[in-house]
């Protein structure tokens, strides 16, 4: 793909200086006229061009550090090459450091920045390339790389709580699920033998439930195994298709309790990153492709795409979104509302912060109301196995003082 240097007319009317890559002269100019700025001059150059190696994905904290420090760096006078080059020494990340060197590379051989990062798609999302690319065009790579490392801190901050969260109920749920087979595959068959001893062979129905499962752990426990990879094999093969998709996104949404939450966290991830595309000056067709690339289901990203696409009909952005019954009245109102008074990038900001809030709280109550759950869950279930497996010594013991009271 060629390269292009060119001279525009920014939204200012100041007069700005760059390079990108583009099929023709005639998109690229196409690509500027959509963002109300004007192309003066163009003239193709040379680049250095060849497929950037995958070096693997960086972790969202080190990506939003790397921002920080790229925006001082810039909003200081330093130069891209000399910034991707002092960045890249400092870095304690093998795979960033690799990345950011071949951006230099790529950047000093002509390549926008946006463009030399464009081919490491495991590094850099849609969300990220868009931004850096409104602040090349519009002047202000600074401030898009400040805006973009407050949405990463953001970003990180949410999946920090949701883990923080769910940890303590995963680990509950192990070490029970952990005792329980433990019993299961140790403890019942020794009580096993010991009915034998006893000559015990009429059980109650609850032992013997317990005894054909304890059989079938630890004889046939190849079919458990096998049984759950063939399940993950034809699930991951059902997700990977649209259509599998689509059902498992719905069904996301539909699980009591945890669809809410789920709900909630798509909205977050709508609102935040949509407002700060806006903020950032990225055209508002643009903005809603890459919001529907990154919200994180299907069903909700369906409703993004047609909204953008009654935008493009004259549509208000509010009216298709509510029609999709996937956004709650209050965030259409706010829309609306942002809409009608031209900050629509501020009122989206509030929705995130409002959502995150709720995600926070959800989190909270959740895992207040599921560790005493899986507590008394798993004491019912080993009261279970205890009172089964005591059944028929307490009537073999029964039956011997019978015995013993009619010798007499």
């Amino acid at each position: 793909m060629p390269v292009f240097s060119y001279t525009f007319r920014d939204n200012s009317g100041a007069v700005q200086k760059g390079t990108a890559e583009a099929d023709s002269e005639e998109l690229l100019r196409q690509r500027f006229d959509e963002q109300g700025m004007q192309i003066l001059e163009v003239e193709m150059m040379r680049a250095k061009r060849g497929k950037a190696r995958s070096y693997g994905k960086v972790k969202l904290g080190k990506l939003a550090l790397f921002c920080r420090q790229f925006s001082t760096m810039v909003d200081a006078g330093v130069s891209l090459v000399r910034c991707l080059d002092v960045l890249g020494q400092q870095t304690d990340d093998p795979r960033l450091r690799k990345i950011l060197a071949d951006i230099s590379e790529r950047v000093e051989g002509g390549e926008s920045l946006s463009r030399a990062m464009q081919r490491h798609p495991k590094t850099f999302s849609n969300l990220f390339i868009g931004l850096v690319r409104a602040g090349e065009v519009g002047g202000v790579l600074e401030e898009a790389l400040q805006r973009l490392s407050h949405f990463l801190e953001k970003d990180v901050e949410l999946r920090r709580k949701i883990r923080a969260a769910v940890t303590y109920p995963v680990i509950v749920l192990l070490l029970a699920v952990g005792i329980v087979l433990f019993l299961v595959s140790y403890i019942i068959p020794q009580f096993i033998a010991v009915f034998k001893d006893l000559g015990i062979k009429d059980f109650p129905a609850a032992t013997q439930l317990l005894i054909d499962i304890s059989n079938f752990i630890t004889t046939k426990w190849y079919y458990l195994i096998g049984g759950l990879v063939l399940f993950l094999i034809i699930w991951k093969a059902f997700v990977s298709t649209q259509f599998g998709r689509r059902v498992a996104d719905r069904v996301k949404l539909k699980i009591p309790v945890f669809g809410k939450l789920h709900h909630k966290i798509c909205l977050a991830r709508f609102s935040r990153t949509l407002g700060t595309l806006l903020t950032s000056g990225v055209p508002i067709l643009q903005a809603m492709e890459t919001v529907a690339g990154t919200v994180g289901n299907h069903i909700i990203a369906d409703a993004v795409l047609e909204a953008r696409a009654r935008i493009r009909e004259g549509d208000r952005i509010g009216d298709p979104l509510e029609r999709s019954r996937q956004f709650p009245p209050m965030v259409v109102h706010m829309i609306s509302v942002g809409e009608e008074s031209g900050s629509l990038d501020f009122m989206l900001q509030k929705i995130a912060d409002f959502y995150e809030g709720e995600v926070e709280a959800t989190l909270a109550s959740l895992t207040a109301a599921l560790e005493p759950i899986l507590i008394v869950t798993l004491g019912f279930i080993v009261l279970f196995i205890v009172i089964a497996m005591f059944m028929p010594l307490v009537d073999a013991i029964q039956n011997l003082s019978a015995g013993d009271a009619l010798q007499s």
